[in-house]
This record gives C-alpha cells, sequence and structure tokens, in this order.
C-alpha cells in the first residue's frame, strides 16, 4: 500500500504553477523592453549566441526539482508488513430505502437527502465499528460489504440513487434478510440493522424478517423519515408528479405505525427522522447499548521510506540543469537539440511529468488490485478499488469499464450499464470500446430488452466488425424479437377475441332479456284484458238484472175503444 507520511506538504506543489506564471510574466516585460531598444531581426544577428529556449528549458528542470523536493517533503512510504489491530466495537448495516417516494419532499431537502446525510452523521460518529450498506427498492443488493474503511462508505453514499435499481416499489423483508446475511460469522459481538425508510412497504413480511433477524442475536431499528401528512412524488427531470393508474396525483406519507411494528419485532427501536441530531442522539444512546467486541482490522504496520528514487531523479534533473548553458555553445552548433516543436514538447513534458505521472500510477495501482479482487471472486471487493481509481483519475475508461464487470457480476444491472456507457465515452481505442457496447447489450438482453440490446450490438460491430460473438449475439436478439412480438401480437389478438366474446355474450345476454321482458309484457297485457272483459261481463249482467225487476214492479193500464 503507498501512502504519504506527511501529506501536508503536497500543498507546495500549488507553487510550481505559481513560479510559472511569474517567470511567463516576466519574461513578457524583458520581451517588450528589448523591443524597445532595437528590431528583433537586429537583436538576433548582434546576439547570434543567445538562445531564445535555453533558458526556458533549464527553468522547467527547476520546476521538476521544486516538485520532486516537496514530494520527498511529504515521504512516499509502501506498505511491506501486515498486521492485524484490535478494535473494541459493533457491526452495523444500514439498509437505505432509495425507491421513487423518497423523492418526496415532506422534509428538507428531500426524504433521501435527509437519509444520506444521517448516514453520513453515523457514520462520522464511528470509530472502531465495522459499518455496511445496502440500498434496496422493489430490489436490494449489497452497496458496501461490513467494512472499518469509512472512507469508502462516504464515498458509496455519495453515489446513491434511486436509478441503481430498475426494479421499483419498497420490499423492507429482502432488505432485512440480505443485511442479516451480510454480518461477519464472529460470536458475541452486537450486531444492528438500521432500516432508513418512509415505511411504505409493497410486499409485505417485513415484521417477519425483523422477528427472524432478532431471534439470530440481531436488533433492527427504523428511522422514519417523512412526515405523516405526506406529499406528491416528483419526477426528476420533467416537473411533474407520479400518477396512479386513474391518473391521479400519487401522495406518498410516513407509515409509523408498519415502521413501529418492524422494529418491535425486530427487538429494536423507531425513531423518526425530523431533527438529524435528536434522532442522531436517540440512535447513539440505542447502539450504546449492544456488547461490544474486540475485532481484528488488517492493517499496514510498517512501511518502507520511499523518497530516495524521487531525490535520485531530483539529483539528476539538477546535474543537467548545470550543464545546459544559457547561450548556444560554438563547438555544438550545428547540432539542433531544440527547434520549436521539440522545445515546446519538452518544456510541456517537464511541466506535467510529475503530477501526470502520479495520478496515473495511482489509479492504474487501484486497476490492478481490483482485478486481483475481481478474478478472485470478490467483485463487490473489486467494485471499491474501481471506484477508487476513478476518484484519483474521473476520466480513465479503463476504470470504468472495470467498474461495470464488478456491477453486473452484482446484479448491479442499472449501474453496469451507466459505467459501460461512461466508458463509451472516454475510450479513444475502438476495439475497446466497442467491448463496452457488446457489454450494454448483454446486459438489455439478459432483461429481454431486446430492442436496446440490437441498438448496443449493432454500435459495437460498428467499432469491430470481427467480434463473431457481437454478431451472434446481435442475431439471437433479432430472432428473440421477432418471437417477442409474435407472442405479444397473438396475446393481443386473444384479449380482441375474447373482448368479443365477451361483446357478443353480452349483447345475447340482453336479447334474452328483452324477449323475456317482451313476453312477460304479453302475459300481463293478456291477463289484464281477461279481467277487463270479465269485469264487463259481470257489469252487464247486472244492468239486464236490473231492468227487468224494475218492469215486473210497474202497474198495467187498458185502452177504451170508445169514450162515451
Amino acid at each position: 500500500m503507498f501512502r504519504f507520511e506527511t501529506p501536508a506538504y503536497l500543498y507546495l506543489l500549488l507553487l510550481v504553477p505559481a513560479l510559472a506564471l511569474v517567470r511567463l510574466v516576466l519574461a513578457r516585460r524583458q520581451k517588450r523592453r528589448m523591443r524597445k531598444f532595437a528590431d528583433a531581426e537586429l537583436l538576433r544577428q548582434l546576439m547570434p549566441d543567445v538562445s531564445r529556449w535555453r533558458p526556458w528549458t533549464k527553468f522547467w528542470i527547476l520546476e521538476a526539482v521544486l516538485a520532486l523536493l516537496i514530494v520527498m517533503l511529504a515521504r512516499p512510504q509502501m506498505g511491506t508488513k501486515i498486521s492485524h489491530e484490535k478494535r473494541t466495537g459493533i457491526e452495523t448495516i444500514i439498509a437505505m430505502d432509495i425507491s421513487n417516494s423518497m423523492f418526496a419532499r415532506d422534509v428538507e431537502p428531500s426524504r433521501l437527502d435527509r437519509s444520506k446525510m444521517m448516514v453520513e452523521n453515523l457514520v462520522d460518529n464511528f470509530t472502531d465499528d465495522k459499518v455496511g450498506l445496502i440500498v434496496f427498492a422493489g430490489d436490494a443488493f449489497v452497496q458496501l460489504p461490513i467494512t472499518s474503511d469509512y472512507v469508502s462508505a462516504k464515498m458509496f453514499l455519495s453515489d446513491i440513487d434511486p436509478s441503481m435499481i430498475v426494479t421499483q416499489g419498497t420490499d423492507i423483508a429482502r432488505a432485512i434478510g440480505m443485511a442479516a446475511s451480510s454480518f461477519t460469522q464472529q460470536q458475541g459481538i452486537g450486531k444492528a440493522i438500521i432500516v432508513i425508510t418512509d415505511g411504505e412497504d409493497h410486499e409485505g413480511g417485513a415484521v417477519e424478517a425483523a422477528e427472524a433477524a432478532r431471534k439470530k442475536g440481531m436488533r433492527v431499528y427504523v428511522l422514519g423519515v417523512g412526515s405523516a401528512g405526506g406529499a406528491p412524488i416528483p419526477m426528476p427531470g420533467t416537473g411533474d408528479y407520479i400518477k396512479d393508474n386513474t391518473g391521479g396525483t400519487v401522495m406518498s406519507a410516513l407509515n409509523e405505525n408498519m415502521c413501529k411494528q418492524i422494529a418491535e419485532a425486530g427487538g429494536g427501536a423507531y425513531i423518526h427522522v425530523d431533527n438529524n441530531s435528536n434522532a442522531q442522539e436517540q440512535l447513539n444512546a440505542e447502539l450504546a447499548k449492544l456488547a461490544r467486541k474486540e475485532t481484528s482490522s488488517t492493517i499496514y504496520s510498517d512501511y518502507d521510506e520511499q523518497f530516495q528514487a524521487f531525490g535520485i531523479l531530483a539529483l539528476l534533473l539538477l546535474i543537467i540543469e548545470t550543464c545546459l548553458l544559457d547561450r548556444r555553445n560554438p563547438l555544438l552548433k550545428n547540432v539542433t537539440l531544440f527547434t520549436r516543436k521539440k522545445k515546446v514538447a519538452l518544456s510541456l513534458a517537464l511541466l506535467f511529468m510529475f503530477s501526470g505521472a502520479a495520478v496515473a500510477q495511482t489509479d492504474r495501482q487501484y486497476i490492478r488490485q481490483g482485478n486481483k479482487l475481481f478474478h478472485s471472486g470478490n467483485y463487490a471487493g473489486a467494485e471499491v478499488a474501481y471506484r477508487k481509481a476513478l476518484e484519483k483519475n474521473p476520466r480513465n475508461p479503463q476504470a470504468e469499464f472495470n467498474l461495470g464487470n464488478a456491477l453486473f457480476a452484482q446484479k448491479k444491472d442499472s449501474a453496469a450499464v451507466s459505467s459501460y456507457e461512461n466508458a463509451t465515452r472516454l475510450e479513444p481505442n475502438p476495439v475497446r470500446k466497442a467491448q463496452a457496447f457488446h457489454n450494454i447489450g448483454v446486459v438489455c438482453q439478459s432483461h429481454r430488452m431486446y430492442s436496446e440490446a440490437i441498438e448496443a450490438y449493432k454500435s459495437s460491430l460498428r467499432l469491430n466488425p470481427k467480434n463473431d460473438m457481437t454478431r451472434y449475439n446481435l442475431a439471437l436478439c433479432k430472432r428473440l424479437q421477432k418471437e417477442q412480438q409474435k407472442n405479444e401480437n397473438k396475446q393481443n389478438k386473444e384479449k380482441d377475441q375474447n373482448k368479443q366474446k365477451g361483446e357478443d355474450k353480452q349483447k345475447q345476454d340482453k336479447s334474452k332479456q328483452r324477449q323475456q321482458q317482451n313476453k312477460e309484457d304479453k302475459e300481463k297485457m293478456s291477463k289484464d284484458n281477461a279481467e277487463q272483459l270479465l269485469n264487463a261481463a259481470i257489469q252487464q249482467e247486472k244492468n239486464t238484472q236490473q231492468r227487468m225487476k224494475k218492469a215486473m214492479q210497474q202497474p198495467r193500464s187498458r185502452k177504451l175503444e170508445k169514450n162515451w
């Protein structure tokens, strides 16, 4: 392991560009004064032995010597002996919810940002403890294996984003189960699972998972982020909010009851994060109750000084600078070592040699370390090494490509595609760039995203037409895409047929209903007519009987033929 014993001296490297700027200003002033004295061509003829570029070369050599001396002051060292340091602490796995609901802004600046601040404060308070990081939404994966490297924990924390997980939702049970299996096998040490979420559990089983973890000797603590009133969930980059199936705006609220049930089942405590400092104090008080035990951490205990190499190089440069005269040597006037192009190239090389070499050496070292871990199957450790390489040199395409491989091996497909895309933008070599596009196609193909996979394979073949594997995958994706389209068309056709059958059945049912209704109406009308006729006949009979009775009761009269 390479390090600087006193890295504060490296700030003195700022003197190098500062002195270069001063030298440039003084040179321009001297040039203006010489022009006032005589014409430039005349001065060249009057002073044929004066070299324009030799002073500049001597200056850059001295600048390089100064940089080397500053590096020597910082005491570069290389670790030679590994020892195991004993520490007394606990083991903590932090499971952070990164579902889309964490974008809600019912707490400032957002639920996700507040959670990151909480984790950062928590890591700052750790001294002898081990910490791991898990992110989850509809799925979960280990972002950082349990470690004592707090610097890596903070670095991984800054990269967390909901886009890292394709499957959205909130599966707290999966996160707790993964956290329970991520601890070391050491017995007798306090083990805490800290779940940071808004409590919107869509999958269920979280209470059972917390109870199972408690039976294994772990404690589950839940930090609730958000408010009971809730807030809409913004869609990043659109200015709109997430809608449900009916087109209404989704309101996300903190489910405190669920959080309390999980914490109670896990034998821990529930803490509402409305103020970071108060929540931090409560959590620290709870973690202080856990049993602490000695753990061993691998460190480099002995370091060898490496300043000798820098000192030898500085001495050689001083010898060269001493032997290099300010004016041309008459004996070597025909030797043109300092042509214009060579002078510019040499000056730039001397200026950026040490800073560039230091950065390149550092990121290459991390890449080699990551490659060893990757080939041994430690993909999470390889990811850490590659990210450290990118921290030293963010424009290293090899680190981006290898990081994508490490992420893909851990099934972090969204993050892997992002790294491959960065590699395609940074990589100047067409063959390696083609390989990055090929890997993007492989990831998309594994998710049955055949259109995206086909485009990635085409881009790869444009850069490297000789890759038979890419050509085979392209043909396979085209065939699978056709089958997928056929299946979709078949399903759509079946849906249409079922829909048509349903409509026909509805029409038949309506027709039967109308026929039944007509029959009932006819039966009702026939019955009503019969009753009316019967009533009319009865009434007529009654009238006839009344007329006959009246006629029988009336007296008879006799007519006289004559009246006398």
